[in-house]
């Protein structure tokens, strides 16, 4: 590329980096997927585990398996909505206070806007410099980023939460109820057992990534407690199987 082209290349409109809109729904939509999963894939094994505990009929096991998938998956569901749908409601509760307070004081919410952009660290000059630029361009915009941390435009989404919960807690749940039922009677548990705690530490491991914490601790935390899980319904299921 020769220097004319060059000059050309750089004197061009480029074109804006993704920014993070959109980004908070992404995560949403995520974690309401692992944690769907999750809870699909323990609820659902220390469920079935406990009744084969009880009985080597399949019967028993599948009608257990399926009732459990269902209830979970919906509770779920409702779940996430009913929190998401919270979280929303709040969020939009804030965002009409505040053009509320933009439209009756103006020179208040400047002089706030201000006093937020030098506890960030900005000179007194540059905090109003900033300040005054980003309200005349945009003053909600503003308020809503600096003081509150929500973007307008991308509220959280309960809907979204709720369905993903709710497919991903089917797929979490699938795996241990498929496991005990496509093995022998005398592997069932213990398949079951190794299954499900492959798949915890899979989700352990997406869920550590996702929130940027410490993969170990997470994939032991949550293979422990499913562990712990099964062995519970196992023995509960063990008792009341001999008792019956």
């Amino acid at each position: 590329m020769d220097s004319v082209e060059r000059q050309r290349t750089e004197d061009e409109p480029r074109e804006p980096e993704a920014s993070g809109q959109g980004l908070n729904a992404k995560l949403n939509w995520l974690r309401a997927g692992v944690l769907g999963a999750n809870d699909g894939i323990v609820s659902t094994a220390g469920l079935v585990v406990g009744v084969a505990a009880a009985t080597v009929d399949r019967g028993p096991i599948l009608t257990a398996g399926i009732a459990g998938l269902a209830a979970g998956a919906v509770s779920m569901a409702l779940g996430e909505y009913v929190s998401v749908s919270t979280q929303r409601d709040t969020e939009r509760a804030l965002l009409t206070k505040e053009r509320a307070e933009l439209r009756e004081l103006p020179e208040q919410e400047l002089e706030e806007l201000v006093d937020l952009y030098e506890a960030k660290g900005l000179s007194p000059a540059t905090a109003r410099l900033v300040a005054e630029e980003l309200t005349e361009h945009d003053a909600f915009a503003a308020h809503a980023d600096v003081e509150l941390g929500i973007d307008p435009d991308d509220l959280t989404n309960p809907w979204q939460a709720a369905v993903s919960s709710a497919i991903s807690f089917t797929i979490g749940a699938l795996l241990p109820l498929i496991a005990i039922l496509s093995t022998p009677p005398h592997l069932r548990i213990p398949v079951t057992f190794v299954a499900v705690l492959v798949a915890l530490a899979l989700t352990g491991s997406i869920s550590a990534r996702l929130g940027g914490a410490r993969r170990g601790r997470a994939v032991a935390r949550v293979v422990i407690g499913g562990a712990v899980a099964m062995v519970v319904t196992y023995v509960i299921g063990q008792a009341f199987g001999t008792i019956a």
